[in-house]
């Protein structure tokens, strides 16, 4: 019997990942393939005891619960930023589900976008735009402004609206996760995590 992991998603950019990420898993995991439910959250993943109740609710049938949250974007009650970077919202996480050795927190640095700037011809084609996405490693690319703004931004110089679940998928249709997971350390620690959970 195949394991079987919640993926705690925050809403339909990382939703539009599940069939990339089931692509990814099985080529490499030949009959060892895991049994992955996406439990989509609308926005934004909950954060202290809501998301410890929904870990916990989670595994009452999955063997593990693996979340992912960006860390642009996510606030805390006064409005303010929560998470300073990745590795920050993994820890916020942990502390608040609690000694819980079957949950896995993940955050994309500093939004799901970044994992596709790799990508960028396949970008440039979609936008129709000869505008290029920033260089260098996806994950520096910071708030000022973020990844999916920068998107945006590409795709408005055709005269075309970004729309997160549609030209996501579509940019990853057909590409090896392998490409982005060679630039984004936090995306890599996230393929490791299904991969090593399957073992």
């Amino acid at each position: 019997m195949s394991v079987k992991i919640a993926f705690i998603v925050e809403g339909e950019t990382e939703k539009m990942f599940l069939p990339h990420l089931r692509r990814h898993l099985e080529q490499r995991l030949a009959g060892r393939m895991p049994t992955i439910r996406g439990f989509p959250q609308n926005g934004g993943l909950p954060k202290e005891e809501a998301l410890k109740r929904l870990v916990d609710h989670a595994l009452r049938d999955y063997d593990h619960a693996v979340a992912l949250s960006d860390v642009y974007g996510v606030l805390d009650r006064q409005g303010l930023p929560l998470f300073q970077n990745a590795a920050d919202a993994k820890e916020k996480m942990r502390q608040w589900v609690g000694r819980e050795p079957r949950f896995h927190p993940h955050a994309a640095q500093h939004d799901f976008e970044a994992w596709l700037l790799p990508y960028s011809s396949a970008i440039q084609k979609l936008a129709g735009s000869k505008g290029s996405p920033p260089g260098g490693n996806p994950e520096s690319v910071n708030h000022n402004p973020p990844p999916a703004h920068r998107m945006e931004d590409l795709f408005a110089l055709n005269g075309k609206k970004y729309s997160k679940p549609l030209w996501g998928g579509r940019i990853l249709k057909d590409q090896d996760l392998s490409v982005a997971a060679g630039q984004c350390m936090e995306l890599k620690l996230l393929l490791c995590t299904f991969s090593t959970l399957s073992l």
